[in-house]
């Protein structure tokens, strides 16, 4: 087996999806070594199945065809099945040299070629020597990151009583609407939940809220302190994460799910019916059986949990099976 060192090469192909980008960065940052980005830039056919468009650049931009060039790396890390075909690509130049590491499920097409692929358990329990299982979503929330920001931001929140519940918005989906109702109902819960513990809101909205962030800000009850999505100055999204001593998070996003659990703190999901997808219940069902949260409700109490981030687990995989520790001289 080719043996890697502290010195491996290694890529972090990147795109324009946010969450892909937030989970293959925090792999890479997990591991603790030195890695380059390559950003790509798709093409029209970018778009085409996999099965189509096999291993290859075909699906990428001319200009990020002349940017992806030898000397080849030991390893890539990527996620979505967009990039898949790029990674394979690059690993038959390298005449199979270069190890891929592919977070999430790059579609049936290749996938064998693949040395590890990280699939959140929600996504599917497909077993393969090359798979591995996980628990939410990669990112790169780590307690140092919560910790700085804590420090930083407690004081520009002086005027607002303590305890703090940030509560996180997401929105609409490809599948499912943020409706006005749901709008509604969870700024209602929010500041019951807010008035039962004593606590200040946090309140942060996305680019999917829509329109429907005008209700649910016109509706929440008592001290808040409100970042709407477009709003200017920096969003103080891992701000609210890092000072929030129990976080109430949508549940339509994986990564904002995960990302909520990076803290010790309570976590409460708002996950109704028509919001959510069964693969969305599948991660808040593992997420309550392993203590890590709990549905949004009328009972409240005062817990705590390990912080989670399976970028750690997926990290130690990766020196495990590369052989990334140095060996004694």
């Amino acid at each position: 087996m080719t043996e890697f060192r502290k010195s491996s090469r290694i890529w972090v192909l990147l795109d324009h999806r946010a969450g892909n980008r937030s989970q293959c960065l925090g792999v890479a940052d997990a591991l603790g070594l030195p890695y380059e980005h390559r950003e790509l830039v798709y093409s029209w056919r970018g778009a085409l199945p996999n099965g189509l468009i096999g291993r290859s650049f075909t699906g990428l931009s001319q200009l990020t065809r002349s940017e992806i060039v030898p000397p080849w790396p030991d390893i890539v890390i990527a996620a979505g099945r967009r990039t898949a075909p790029v990674a394979r690509q690059i690993k038959r130049l390298s005449e199979g040299r270069t190890r891929l590491v592919q977070i999430m499920w790059p579609g049936n097409t290749g996938y064998q070629e693949f040395d590890l692929i990280a699939v959140p358990r929600h996504d599917n329990n497909l077993k393969n020597n090359n798979i591995i299982n996980v628990l939410g979503s990669p990112h790169q929330v780590t307690g140092e990151i919560l910790r700085t920001l804590k420090g930083e931001w407690l004081s520009r929140l002086a005027g607002l009583p303590s305890p703090y519940l940030a509560l996180i918005v997401g929105g609409t989906t490809k599948n499912r609407t943020f409706t006005d109702t749901m709008a509604i109902e969870l700024a209602n819960q929010a500041s019951q939940l807010a008035r039962q513990t004593g606590s200040s809101l946090l309140v942060t909205t996305s680019r999917r809220t829509g329109e429907a962030a005008d209700l649910l800000i016109g509706s929440l009850k008592g001290p808040a302190r409100v970042y709407r999505w477009g709003d200017a100055g920096e969003n103080p999204y891992l701000a609210f994460l890092a000072c929030a001593d129990a976080i109430i998070v949508t549940g339509d996003s994986m990564s904002m799910c995960s990302e909520a659990c990076s803290g010790t703190g309570p976590v409460y999901i708002y996950a109704p019916s028509a919001l959510i997808t069964a693969k969305h219940k599948r991660l808040h069902d593992d997420l309550f059986a392993a203590g890590f949260a709990r549905p949004l409700s009328d009972n409240h109490t005062t817990w705590h949990h390990a912080p989670l981030n399976c970028a750690t687990e997926i990290a130690r995989e990766i020196k495990t099976r590369f052989d990334l520790e140095p060996r004694d001289a």
